[in-house]
């Protein structure tokens, strides 16, 4: 780091965390002196001790890659109220996805019309004009996204809003059949109102299909608009209406993720002003909010919203970190990329004290009270009590012009002022050094905001050689949150390159608060970055050797750090690293060893010193064929390390040993 930034190497001892760590010592219970020492960051036996975070490791969501529709959500209708449009790729229009059906000699017309939809934030919906519904009747048939994957057995929700603009009912079938034609699961309704009306059906298919498609078809003379054609699982994670779909949900459950930054990255900035994500129009109805183009090329329902978003969160036992426009989009808008990112607009100054409210009004959606106004509106999607929100990031990767920091400082301060408890975070720009960087941390320094987010994605060389970037960290200054990282690829090499860097996460988990590996998740054939740490088809879930190292730290996290415990010979091993935590909530001591090298290497350790309990340990090891493997094995089993730890690593591979202080 520049000294500009006031960088200074942080000594092994401490001294300095004693009194900014004292106010923990009145949260503990009497029976726990020997925690009180650890947390106050006193030395424990003569092993240098330190508070950590506890939330140090979570996950980041965006919508990238097909992440939420044809993704998380589990809606399986692409394009389902007909508002695809060429603003989100060339070829797209209100029909994507979409077939007209007309067999058995039955004739019509089909168009796509915006008078009186079913509310204006959904302005498209089709009329079906049936002029002769033949043997077979006229409609429309969805693909889903790559095929709707269905299973025998297994109830499917089926909903749609119709309108009827002809005389006489109309009865409508609707079917789950093959590419073939053959019917899985039928069912039907009769379209009589005059006016927009639900009609919610149940489907059960005797068959299952990977490739199947929803028909529905009139079977009479007349004219009928139809909008929102919706197709769930009955069965999402945790049960949870319009809500998520349950394999992918339960691998990111897995995960035991502290905290859940959403709803992106580059999607809340957004390509343009009016791309940016405003989260209002995410909540509601799923009928009335506001679908916008993807900044990904592709399209957003915002059928997972802010209160899906939330929900999960409480779900899986993450806390929310919801990320908010600095009121300036994307540096690359209109395409900049390739010239310097120079397409970064404001909002205009007059325009801020209502965008400003807008964000005050997200903290009272998730903290008020169900009498307040927005606690209100939370309270009638299902949720009356708070979600508890206490982060919130302002900004992403944005570039650090006067325009941005007028505005940022106009939100951190209005916020801050209204919400003090809430920790907001700021950013550093995309990479982790530059202008950018240097500049977003000048900011910071300058106003001490409270957390800063840095992104990088770099070569796994990269992150081996930069296992200690935080030892030379200000103490004093801003918190860190690493928003996003990845070394590029997917290889056991890759996965082991992140663990040996995450110790020294640990090793300073009183600066860096808060990291997350980015991106989350993306559908294998429709990718728009790489590499992510799940895949998924409409079918599968495939788990990178990076996922299991995130998880073996996130399910091992600790709140107190173990200063040189490890030794390793050889000594001079770059490709070694260890952590030694403890988790003070249960009393068990964790030591990470990681050696991303190909050749075995050996680490000691002397445990009585951290208070452990002989032969009440397991170890969990990851490890793979080779360096450069995809697939990755984990082996747990009971460990009986003694007085003196003395255990040798095979190359690529992370052990985690934990063991028990109490009984």
């Amino acid at each position: 780091m520049k000294n500009k930034n006031k960088w200074y190497a942080a000594k092994k001892t401490l001294p300095g965390m004693v009194a900014c760590l004292a106010a923990a010592l009145c949260s503990l219970s009497a029976n726990v002196t020997y925690a009180q020492q650890q947390t106050a960051g006193q030395p424990v036996n003569g092993i240098p001790a330190k508070a950590i975070s506890p939330n140090l490791f979570g996950i980041f969501f965006e919508d990238i890659s097909y992440a939420a529709d044809g993704g998380l959500y589990a809606e399986l209708i692409q394009n389902r109220s007909f508002e695809y449009t060429p603003a989100d790729r060339r070829n797209w229009h209100s029909l994507t996805a979409w077939e007209y059906l007309t067999k058995g000699y039955g004739y019509g017309s089909l168009s796509v019309e915006t008078k009186a939809p079913v509310h204006p934030n959904n302005p498209h919906y089709v009329v079906l004009n049936v002029d002769d519904a033949g043997q077979e009747g006229v409609g429309l048939v969805n693909d889903g996204f790559d095929g709707i994957v269905i299973r025998a057995g297994e109830q499917y929700d089926f909903s749609v809003f119709t309108r009827l603009l002809s005389a006489q009912p109309i009865p409508v079938t609707v079917q789950l059949r093959s590419k073939k034609g053959e019917i899985y699961a039928e069912t039907t309704f009769t379209a009589a109102a005059k006016s927009w009306k639900k009609y919610s059906l149940a489907l059960t298919p005797g068959k299952s299909d990977d490739s199947a498609r929803l028909a529905i078809v009139a079977k009479t003379k007349g004219i009928l608009a139809i909008d929102m054609v919706s197709l769930f699982p009955h069965k999402t994670f945790h049960g949870r209406t319009n809500g998520l779909r349950p394999d992918l949900a339960q691998a990111v459950a897995d995960l035991q993720p502290k905290f859940m930054r959403f709803p992106g990255g580059c999607l809340v900035h957004g390509d343009g002003l009016d791309n940016m994500y405003r989260w209002k129009n995410t909540i509601g109805p799923v009928e009335e909010r506001k679908e916008q183009r993807n900044i990904w090329s592709y399209h957003q329902s915002t059928g997972l919203g802010y209160f899906e978003y939330f929900q999960f969160c409480e779900d899986i036992g993450a806390k929310p970190l919801p990320v908010v426009p600095a009121a300036v989009s994307c540096q690359n808008s209109g395409g900049t990329w390739a010239i310097g990112g120079t397409g970064q607009k404001a909002l205009p100054l007059a325009d801020m004290s209502g965008y400003i409210q807008e964000i005050l009004d997200l903290v009272e959606y998730a903290n008020g009270s169900a009498t307040s106004k927005w606690g209100a509106k939370r309270a009638a999607a299902g949720h009356p009590a708070p979600f508890h929100l206490e982060y919130l990031a302002i900004g992403n990767e944005d570039k650090q012009t006067p325009e941005f920091r007028e505005r940022f400082k106009m939100i951190y301060d209005a916020v801050k002022k209204k919400y003090p408890n809430i920790t907001l975070i700021g950013t550093s720009g995309p990479g982790f050094e530059g202008e950018d960087f240097e500049e977003g941390w000048a900011f910071a320094n300058k106003y001490g905001w409270q957390m800063m987010d840095e992104h990088y994605y770099e070569n796994p060389e990269w992150f081996l050689a930069h296992t200690h970037r935080y030892d030379q960290y200000n103490r004093n200054g801003s918190k860190v949150y690493i928003g996003e990282y990845a070394s590029k690829g997917n290889t056991l090499f890759n996965a082991m390159s992140e663990a040996l860097y995450m110790t020294g996460l640990e090793r300073n988990g009183d600066v860096v608060s808060m990291a997350s590996y980015a991106p989350l998740l993306a559908r294998t054939a429709h990718t728009s970055w790489n590499p992510n740490l799940i895949y998924f088809t409409g079918n599968s879930v495939s788990l990178t050797p990076n996922y299991y190292v995130q998880q073996l730290f996130s399910r091992n996290n600790g709140d107190v750090y173990y200063d040189n415990v490890v030794s390793f010979s050889p000594a001079d091993s770059h490709t070694a690293g260890a952590s030694c935590v403890k988790d003070t909530k249960t009393g068990d001591v964790i030591i990470k060893l990681v050696n991303a090298g190909d050749t075995p290497v050996t680490a000691t350790a002397s445990l009585p010193p951290l208070g452990t309990r002989s032969g009440m340990a397991v170890i969990t090891v990851l490890s793979g064929e080779s360096k450069t493997s995809t697939q990755a094995v984990i082996k747990t089993t009971d460990f009986k390390p003694g007085e003196t730890l003395s255990y040798t690593l095979p190359p690529y591979s992370l052990s985690v040993i934990r063991a028990k202080t109490k009984d």
